[in-house]
């Protein structure tokens, strides 16, 4: 086998796709915040099968929309 047969042998941040579970890890923001995000739609994900995955595109441009630290998070009229 070659060395992309194998999943553990292709860097994480050189990826085509990662589960939640992995952008929590290389985001390090918590894994239920990350499921909120996907059910949302505010973070993009597909799916495979019964696979969830992030494209690293979708997954830059999510945390390119979260507010700017220090700045407070503007309430919708209800």
């Amino acid at each position: 086998m070659n060395e992309f047969g194998q999943k553990g042998k292709v860097p994480l941040w050189e990826r085509l796709s990662v589960s939640p579970e992995e952008a929590s890890a290389l985001t390090g923001i918590g894994l239920t915040s990350i499921r909120e995000a996907i059910s949302s739609g505010d973070l993009r994900a597909k799916k495979h099968g019964r696979r969830t995955i992030i494209l690293p595109d979708d997954l830059r441009v999510w945390l390119n929309m979260l507010p700017d630290a220090g700045k407070p998070i503007e309430e919708s009229p209800a």
